[in-house]
């Protein structure tokens, strides 16, 4: 009792000498106080509160044992745990500001340090870089150039480093690639507006002479749609369906394919693993069947180059949509339905509806039934946040176990997981605007090197957790709970590739407990997703001579075994064999 004393003391004068936690500001200036909150419906409200982020000292450390820690063992295939970075907000190497390749190298041994033997990484073994060539604008969605590096990020011998540092730690990188539309300022499109301002009264495009307006849908009329705009001064319109500085691919066009093949080749002979695909239910907007179309060949080039190579592609849809688009061949699809604030996942931390946690087990379960239907060989990629959704602390409203819990259950999830930087230290976004979901990474209050500078036209959002050097200290951070929990995953292989089934005996609206199988091995994954205290006799379910292999808690307290029942503290997860 008297150890515990004195931990809440000093627990209570750090708060008092610290007042605060780091703002993502331009200025990188410490704040003075926390007023970042946010409603259940993911928008922001103004609203001073305490840090609950703070450093614990040693004695706290020493009340927070854990004796499960088994050998690593990672299967070299598909199946990674990624890490997601906008290279912008990232890290800076060269002071300008803006986060670049080298900023990424010197931070891999954050990410990955490629030494089995010591535990000071995160664990992630696979990054996905947001798009990195040249473009015009912050996010570099818009394309310049497809076989270069955008120079405020660096040059294609950084690129190379990269990729020789991220193989020497056995990390999988795959890019962004963006090939749904171009900048308007690359030099296909440019060449064919000019063409066609060119053109007389009268006189029809002749693509022996210009075969670039083939590479695009231009049109003589624009029919009233407003994704059609005018090309130049000619009398032409072309398609844009998200911005008229970002024209649509024609992507029937055999021409237009060879570009795309040989863009993917070079990339891939330079070392990446793979391609995130952006915006692939766009190809052609509303058709799907020619989007699968698309995916189908543009997987079966691929891997005709490498046969292991990793394609992941976006489409936001609901499951029936995504399992269709599986029939492409495709190794992996984003698992919206898991997603965001109204996703799987959040909704039953939160208890949202009529969200439990046994429905949570019966929906993922079905999930990966319906996609298995599209290719019996996908590999899930599933995610709670990204560049294009509120972040974990504004889907939780701040909750710090439920944030925990969030990540606890996304990262014992079959296939790959997806994090987004700054989640595995709960950084705060901010409203609707993209700006406010790309801030800084919050390495730190008070050395602010490498820090960058927000995105030109972001808000300045108040964090509400300490930054990643404070976190690593802490034994009871987000960072380390992210950190354990992948560590799980490494250690035991049938989280992410096994057959899933439920335990209907043991499932009830506050747990959630399934079976996994690969390979003969199996693993038991008990969820207890309430803020109380509970028993499960997994006796009851016929599961005897069952051991702990791991668990995570919120709060540092312990899961136990005894007599073929398992006490699982509140927000807890553990996993038996």
């Amino acid at each position: 009792m008297k150890k515990k004393i004195i931990v809440l003391i000093s627990y209570l004068a750090l708060i008092l000498v610290l007042g605060g936690c780091n703002k993502a500001e331009t200025d990188k200036a410490k704040p003075e106080v926390i007023t970042e909150e946010i409603n259940d419906n993911g928008t922001d409200t103004k609203e001073e509160t305490d840090d609950n982020g703070t450093d614990v000292n040693s004695e706290t450390a020493a009340e927070v044992p854990y004796k499960y820690v088994q050998e690593l063992n990672i299967i070299d295939d598909n199946y990674r745990n990624f890490y997601e970075i906008f290279v912008y907000s990232f890290y800076d190497s060269d002071g300008d500001g803006i986060g670049d390749i080298n900023g990424i190298i010197s931070k891999l041994d954050y990410i990955n340090d490629g030494d089995d033997s010591t535990d000071s990484d995160l664990g992630f073994n696979g990054i996905w870089l947001m798009p990195i060539m040249p473009s015009t604008t912050y996010h570099k969605y818009d394309v310049k150039d497809y076989y270069n590096i955008d120079p405020q990020y660096g040059t294609l011998e950084d690129f190379k480093k990269l990729i020789k540092e991220c193989k020497a730690r056995d990390i999988k990188l795959i890019i962004d690639l963006v090939f749904n539309h171009t900048s308007a300022q690359h030099p296909w499109f440019t060449q064919a507006v000019n063409y066609l301002e060119s053109l007389k009264e009268g006189e029809e495009p002749d693509l022996t002479v210009c075969p670039y307006v083939g590479y695009y849908n231009f049109a003589k009329e624009n029919n009233g749609s407003n994704t059609y705009y005018r090309a130049g001064k000619s009398d032409y319109y072309y398609e844009g369906v998200f911005w008229d500085q970002m024209p649509d691919l024609n992507l029937g066009n055999e021409q237009v394919r060879k570009e795309i093949e040989n863009i993917a080749k070079f990339w891939l002979d330079l070392g990446v693993d793979g391609f995130r695909l952006d915006a692939a239910k766009e190809f052609y907007s509303g058709e799907k069947q020619r989007n699968v179309d698309v995916l189908k060949w543009f997987t079966d080039y691929v891997q005709s180059v490498n046969e292991d190579a990793y394609i992941v592609a976006e489409v936001w849809e609901e499951e029936a949509a995504i399992s269709t688009y599986y029939e492409s061949g495709i190794p992996s699809l984003f698992n919206f339905p898991l997603s965001q604030h109204d996703g799987l996942i959040t909704s039953t931390v939160r208890k949202l509806g009529t969200s439990t946690a046994k429905k949570f087990a019966k929906s993922f379960v079905s999930l990966y039934e319906k996609y298995s239907e599209g290719n019996t060989e996908f590999i899930d990629a599933p995610f709670i946040s990204n560049h294009d959704t509120t972040r974990i602390s504004a889907q939780c409203v701040n909750n710090e176990d439920q944030m925990k819990m969030a990540a606890g259950m996304l990262l014992t999830m079959n296939g790959s997981p997806y994090v987004y930087y700054g989640e595995e230290i709960g950084m705060n976004s901010m409203g609707s605007k993209d700006e406010n979901k790309r801030l800084p990474m919050q390495w730190s209050i008070t050395d602010t090197t490498g820090i960058t500078d927000a995105p030109e036209a972001a808000d300045k959002v108040t964090q509400k957790f300490s930054p990643a050097d404070e976190q690593m200290k802490n034994p009871l951070s987000i960072y380390n709970y992210y950190k354990r929990a992948i560590r799980i995953r490494n250690e035991n292989p049938e989280i992410a590739r096994g057959k899933v089934s439920v335990i209907e005996e043991l499932s009830s609206e506050d747990i959630c407990a399934v079976k996994k199988v690969y390979e003969g091995s199996e693993v038991i994954i008990i969820y207890n997703i309430s803020n109380e205290e509970k028993m499960v006799a997994i006796g009851d379910a016929g599961l005897t001579d069952l051991t702990i292999r791991g668990y995570l808690s919120v709060d540092g307290s312990e899961v136990s075994l005894a007599d073929n029942k398992v006490t699982l503290p509140k927000y807890s997860i553990v996993i038996l064999k």
